[in-house]
């Protein structure tokens, strides 16, 4: 899924929140540099997870017919291929 900068910029508060309202978590940073670390996680996550959908559509592209996006078979071999990348890269 691709997000704006905006909307990572509001998840990264939206996770910095909520740890700072846990009674068992202590910040030891200020609360921006905890957000923008949040946000250097969730854009590295993004990133991985566009090189997985990217690779799993290649290997349906790269079938010897045409598998047309949306289909049953289309959805069940992206579903295959995805889960096998996030294996490869341990995600």
């Amino acid at each position: 899924m691709r997000l704006s900068r905006d909307k990572v910029n509001k998840v990264a508060h939206t996770v910095t929140d909520a740890l700072a309202g846990m009674d068992e978590v202590e910040f030891v940073e200020d609360r921006n540099t905890i957000r923008l670390e949040a946000r250097r996680i969730l854009e590295e996550l993004l990133g991985h997870e566009a090189k997985i959908d990217a690779a799993a559509r290649q290997k349906i592209e790269s079938q010897k017919r045409t598998i047309l996006e949306g289909s049953q078979e289309w959805d069940i071999l992206y579903r295959k291929y995805y889960n096998e990348e996030v294996k490869k890269l341990g995600v």
